[in-house]
C-alpha cells in the first residue's frame, strides 16, 4: 500500500541528498563540486536549527494524553531522519577525501585535511599564528564549576592538558572563524597549500599552553534552536520584541552536539555535562566542522569553475529614455539571473529621483546586506516623496539585517509598516504613483523572488514590470490594507479579481483553476496543468491535484525542495510527474500554467503551496496578460520539463531517478541562457 503523502522533513533531506550528488558529479567543475559540499553543510545546519527541534518536540507532545500524534511513529521518523543524515555524512566524507582532495592535488593545490604540517611552510604558519591569530584566543577551563556557554554554530576545541606535576585539565578554546578567515593560503614554489584556521591553532598549541603536555585536541560545535518566541498578539513595538528575541536566539535550546570522532568517551561525557548539552542529539563528526566555509576556499583558477554567463540586457530596455516610458509601452519580464538585475535597480533609482513621482510603496522580505534598493527608497524620502515600506521583520535569519534597514529608513522619513506578529508578508511587490498635471499614472513591480540584488545573482526568478491598471489598482488596495496592520477576516473583505492574495482569494482561485481542468478532462478535452514551485506540502491543494489526476488531467510538477505529493500511484496520482532540478543556479521561481482548452493561462507569484504560505502569510500571485511574455514563460518551463541532464524524476517511493538520455541532451539552465541570449542582444 502506497503512502498518501510523503513526510515533509524526509522530503527535505532528499533534496539535500540531491545537492550532495552534485558534489559527486564529474561533469561539474572541481571548485563548484566543493561549493555543493558547502551548500549541503549550510542546509544541514539549518535543518538542525529549524526542523530538528520540531521532530524532537513532536515526540514529546505525543506523550500527552490529549495528543493524537502516535509516539512510535514520531520516534520512527526521528530515527529515520538521523539515519539518513548519518549515511549522507559518510558519503560526504568519501566524496571530499577520496575524490575532491586528490583532484585539487592534481592542480598543485593541497588542502591540508587531517594531515601534518609540512616543514617547508611551518615557519610561515607559526608567524601567522603569533601575529594574527593569538590575539583572538580565549581559553577557559572546563570543569563542574564552568559557566561557559558555547554559542550557536561557533567552533571550539576541547583540549586535554597535563601539568608538569601530572595533573590533567580540560580546556575549552574558541576557534575565531567569525573574526578571521577560515583558510590560510601559503605558496611554496609551484604548490599552493591551504590550511584550516583550526589547524593553524592546533599546530601551535604549544605556544599558547606553555609548560603543559598536550594530550588531546578535539573539535566541537553546538547547534541551537532558531525559533523566536514571539507573542501572537503584541501591542508594543514589534521591532523591540524582535530585537529582544534576537539576543536570545543564540541562547536557545541545543539541538545538536557535534564532536570529532576521536574524542574519548569520558571527555565527551564531561563536555556534555559541564556544557549542559545532555538533551542535544549527539552527532559524531570529523576533524572539521562548519564545512559550509568551503565556499570561501581561496582558489582562483577559472578552469576549475563554471564558465561565465554574463547577464543579458533585454533589448527593449533603452538608456536613451526613462524606464517608466519603456514600461508604459509594454510589460517587461526580467528573468534573473540570466538577465541583468540592473533594470530592477533602475526602476527604483529613477522613481526616487523623478520629480513627478509622488509615492512609492514596496514590500521587503529579505534585504541585501548593502541594499541599493533601500538606499534608493531613502533618497526618495529625502527627495520629498511619500515612501511606504512594509518590512517583514520575521524573515528567519534575516531579522537583524531587516531591522537595521528599517531603522535607517525610518530615520530618513520613510513610513515603516511591520506586519502583525502572527502573519508574515511574503509578497514581492512595489507600486509607484506619478502625477502628470491632474492625472495620476501607476507603474508596478510584481516578482517571484525577494527584492535583493545579492541573491538575484544565483536565484532564478521572474520580475514583471507593468502599467496594467487592473493589476496595479488591486496592488494599491492591498497596500492600503497592509497599512492598517490587520489580519484578514470577514470584517475586512477585499475583492481581488486579478491578483491572487493569500488569506483572501489565492487558494480559492487556484482550486477553481484546477476544477476547470477537471471539467475539461471529463468532457474528453485536453486538460493539462504545469506547476513549478519550491515546496509542495498543503494537503487541500495536494488532494485537489490527486482529484485532477484521477479525472485524467495531465499534471507536470517541478518541485525543488519539499514535496509531500506522491506521484505515479495507480488510482491516485498516475497522471502526475515530479521533476527536481539542481544546477549552478538555485531554482526559485513559482510558475503556474493551466491549459484552459488551449487558451493557456499563466500565473507567477511568491507563494509555494505550503501551510505557512497559504494560511499564515500575505502572498501575491498574479496573471500574465502579455501574450509574448506568456509564451516566453511557457518556453522556459518547456526547457525544464525536458531537462535530461540536471533533472531527476521523483517516483512513488521518493527515489530520485535520472531520466533516460534519449536524443539531444538538454540542460535546462544552459538552454534557457542560450535562448534568452539569442532573443536579446548581449
Amino acid at each position: 500500500m502506497h503512502l498518501q503523502y510523503f513526510n515533509r522533513d524526509i522530503s527535505w533531506l532528499t533534496f539535500n541528498e540531491r545537492v550532495l550528488n552534485e558534489a559527486e558529479n564529474k561533469e561539474v567543475p572541481l571548485i563548484e563540486r566543493i561549493n555543493f559540499l558547502a551548500i549541503y553543510s549550510s542546509n544541514l545546519d539549518e535543518f538542525y536549527r529549524v526542523r530538528m527541534p520540531v521532530l524532537r518536540a513532536l515526540k514529546k507532545i505525543s506523550e500527552k494524553e490529549e495528543s493524537k500524534i502516535n509516539a512510535d511513529e514520531q520516534a520512527t521518523l526521528l530515527n529515520q531522519a538521523n539515519d539518513i543524515i548519518l549515511k549522507q555524512q559518510i558519503k560526504y566524507g568519501k566524496i571530499l577525501t577520496t575524490e575532491l582532495l586528490p583532484l585539487l592535488k592534481e592542480n598543485n593545490i593541497t588542502l591540508l585535511y587531517n594531515q601534518p604540517l609540512p616543514d617547508s611552510i611551518a615557519g610561515q604558519v607559526s608567524n601567522y599564528f603569533l601575529s594574527e591569530v593569538l590575539a583572538y584566543l580565549q581559553p577557559v577551563q572546563l570543569d563542574a564549576d564552568s559557566s561557559f556557554f558555547p554559542e550557536n554554530n561557533k567552533l571550539y576545541f576541547i583540549i586535554q592538558l597535563i601539568t608538569a606535576s601530572g595533573v590533567e585539565k580540560q580546556m575549552l578554546l574558541n576557534i575565531p572563524s567569525d573574526e578571521l578567515p577560515r583558510f590560510l593560503s601559503v605558496k611554496q614554489d609551484a604548490e599552493q597549500y591551504i590550511l584550516f584556521l583550526d589547524d593553524i591553532i592546533r599546530f601551535n598549541l604549544d605556544k599558547l599552553f606553555v609548560g603543559y603536555i598536550i594530550n588531546g585536541c578535539y573539535s566541537i560545535k553546538v547547534t541551537r534552536d532558531a525559533e523566536l518566541d514571539l507573542k501572537d498578539e503584541y501591542a508594543g513595538d514589534l521591532s523591540e520584541q524582535i530585537e529582544k528575541q534576537l539576543n536570545k536566539r543564540d541562547m536557545g535550546l541545543a539541538t545538536r552536539f557535534l564532536y570529532s570522532g576521536d574524542m574519548p568517551l569520558d571527555v565527551l561525557q564531561l563536555a556534555s555535562a559541564n556544557l549542559d548539552l545532555q538533551k542535544a542529539t549527539l552527532v559524531e563528526g570529523g576533524r572539521y566542522h562548519n564545512l559550509k566555509d568551503l565556499s570561501s576556499l581561496p582558489v582562483n583558477n577559472p578552469a576549475l569553475q563554471y564558465d561565465k554567463w554574463p547577464a543579458i540586457s533585454p533589448q527593449q530596455i533603452l538608456i536613451s529614455q526613462p524606464l517608466a516610458v519603456t514600461i508604459a509601452q509594454g510589460d517587461i519580464l526580467i528573468n534573473t539571473p540570466y538577465q541583468s538585475y540592473s533594470t530592477i535597480l533602475r526602476f527604483f533609482n529613477e522613481a526616487a529621483n523623478n520629480p513627478d513621482v509622488e509615492e512609492i510603496n514596496v514590500t521587503l522580505y529579505r534585504v541585501a546586506s548593502n541594499s541599493r534598493i533601500v538606499n534608493a527608497l531613502i533618497s526618495a524620502a529625502k527627495n520629498g516623496k511619500k515612501v511606504r515600506v512594509v518590512v517583514e521583520l520575521k524573515a528567519r535569519f534575516d531579522e537583524a539585517n531587516n531591522l537595521k534597514w528599517a531603522k535607517k529608513m525610518k530615520s530618513a522619513g520613510v513610513e515603516i509598516i511591520y506586519s502583525v506578529t502572527a502573519l508574515k508578508v511574503h509578497a514581492k511587490i512595489a507600486l509607484v504613483k506619478t502625477r502628470h498635471g491632474n492625472r495620476l499614472s501607476y507603474s508596478g513591480l510584481l516578482a517571484t523572488g525577494n527584492l535583493n540584488e545579492g541573491t538575484a545573482r544565483f536565484y532564478t526568478d521572474h520580475v514583471l514590470l507593468t502599467t496594467n491598471h487592473d493589476l496595479l489598482r488591486e496592488l494599491e488596495l492591498l497596500f492600503i490594507f497592509l497599512a492598517k496592520r490587520e489580519k484578514p477576516s470577514s470584517s475586512n473583505p477585499i475583492q481581488f479579481n486579478h491578483i491572487l492574495v493569500a488569506q483572501f482569494n489565492l487558494q480559492t482561485r487556484f482550486l477553481e483553476l484546477i476544477d476547470r481542468e477537471i471539467n475539461l478532462a471529463k468532457q474528453g478535452l485536453p486538460a493539462v496543468i504545469t506547476i513549478k514551485m519550491n515546496n509542495l506540502e498543503e494537503k487541500v491543494m495536494i488532494n485537489k491535484l490527486y482529484e485532477a489526476s484521477q479525472a485524467g488531467v495531465k499534471i507536470s510538477l517541478i518541485i525543488r525542495g519539499i514535496c509531500c505529493l506522491v506521484p505515479g500511484v495507480v488510482g491516485m496520482s498516475e497522471n502526475i510527474t515530479i521533476k527536481r532540478i539542481v544546477d549552478r543556479y538555485l531554482e526559485h521561481g513559482r510558475v503556474f500554467i493551466f491549459n484552459n482548452n488551449g487558451n493557456q493561462e499563466v500565473f507567477l507569484g511568491s507563494a509555494d503551496w505550503m501551510n505557512r504560505n497559504i494560511y499564515h502569510r500575505i502572498e501575491v500571485c498574479f496573471p500574465v496578460y502579455n501574450d509574448a511574455i506568456k509564451q516566453e514563460l511557457i518556453k522556459l518551463i518547456d526547457y525544464q520539463l525536458n531537462d535530461n541532464v540536471q533533472a531527476v524524476m521523483i517516483d512513488e517511493h521518493f527515489n530520485q531517478v535520472k531520466p533516460v538520455l534519449k536524443g539531444e541532451a538538454i540542460q535546462s539552465q544552459k538552454a534557457i541562457y542560450h535562448y534568452l541570449s539569442g532573443k536579446y542582444s548581449l
